[in-house]
């Protein structure tokens, strides 16, 4: 196994939020020491925050310069590499929104994101940023998922239309994959197509089957209330969503629904006392597939793009700003990205 594919990069998202200091409690508390990865960011900014975390009776958190991706691996447990990109500003302040925390927050993106189509790390985990201020920034993606595809698509030589990604939030209890992401809800509506839906189930059968080691269950939510019931609270069920599935399934997708979207999380949602009927759902819009996952404990929750020639994870919250440099925030979801990355590292 060479170091390349040992090795995983965490951005230090935006420098004015909770981002640098999540990661610092992650290099210092997760259970089991974050071995081969290493920041992307600006050192100044990575050890404010380790400062800021310092607490009495905790261990100081060193922290070291590296200039190479692989050199993470010799660096000792409890110790956080940063990698400092050039140009970069310094410590911003924080929790407070600007156009140089934005571009410092995408640089360090676009730097993972070619290092990993390049084959230099076996994948990435990006801390929060701050949307507003990745637009001041002259950055135009609405986030990160955005941003990463336009990088992929460029990468390869093909269109956004011929790069298709789809957002999957997932915890120890659920799953859920969408038909589309950062759009309003108007826009959200038209986007429920039978080309964006069957387009959506293939992106999560392909990714599930290489993660899981088979063919995944997928529930289908409807879009209207009880699923249209029949067509009375709208036809987009009958007319686009069942067609999709139907479609689907003979091409040896194991796709069902569409279901009620009020139920259906519960029956795809896994504990010990109630195994899971299905793998995963497919939501048509942001909010209904994300709350659900987020009500379970963002603590847990980890993002994950679908779709992209690389491996790419997050956290499932934001840059905190209300909170930033008071050493409260918890990395647990931090934490949950980069064991999941390792995982779907191995099974890529």
């Amino acid at each position: 196994m060479s170091a390349t594919s040992r090795v995983w990069a965490i951005t230090q998202g935006d420098p004015a939020g909770i981002g640098p200091e999540i990661i610092a409690k992650a290099f210092r508390d997760a259970p089991e020491p974050l071995h081969g990865c290493f920041a992307v960011g600006d050192l100044a900014t990575l050890r404010r925050a380790a400062a800021c975390i310092q607490r009495p009776g905790l261990p100081a958190l060193p922290v070291a310069h590296i200039t190479q991706p692989a050199q993470a691996l010799a660096v000792p447990p409890r110790c956080l590499p940063v990698l400092q990109l050039p140009g970069l500003p310094g410590p911003q302040p924080w929790g407070q929104m600007s156009a140089a925390a934005g571009r410092a927050a995408a640089d360090c993106v676009l730097w993972a994101t070619q290092a990993a189509l390049h084959g230099q790390i076996a994948g990435l985990i990006t801390a929060p940023l701050h949307k507003e201020a990745l637009h001041a920034a002259g950055v135009e993606v609405p986030g990160h998922t955005e941003l990463l595809q336009a990088q992929a698509a460029a990468h390869a030589g093909v269109s956004l239309a011929d790069m298709p990604v789809r957002m999957m939030l997932a915890n120890d209890e659920l799953r859920t994959v969408l038909v589309s992401i950062h759009v309003s809800l108007r826009d959200a509506i038209a986007a429920v197509t039978l080309e964006n839906v069957l387009q959506t189930l293939h992106i999560t059968h392909a990714a599930l089957a290489r993660s899981l080691g088979r063919v995944p269950r997928i529930a289908v939510a409807g879009l209207n209330p009880h699923a249209g019931e029949g067509g009375l609270f709208g036809r987009e069920e009958l007319d686009t969503i069942a067609p999709a599935i139907a479609a689907a399934r003979t091409q040896g997708i194991d796709a069902h629904g569409p279901f009620a979207p009020d139920t259906i999380f519960m029956r795809a949602r896994h504990s010990a006392q109630h195994p899971a009927e299905f793998d995963v759902v497919v939501a048509m819009y942001h909010d209904q597939g994300l709350i659900p996952v987020k009500y379970l404990g963002v603590d847990k929750g980890v993002n994950v793009t679908l779709g992209l020639p690389l491996v790419r994870t997050s956290p499932d919250h934001g840059t905190a700003f209300d909170i930033a440099g008071q050493g409260v925030a918890d990395a647990a979801s931090l934490i949950e990205a980069v064991q999941m990355a390792k995982r779907l590292s191995q099974a890529a």
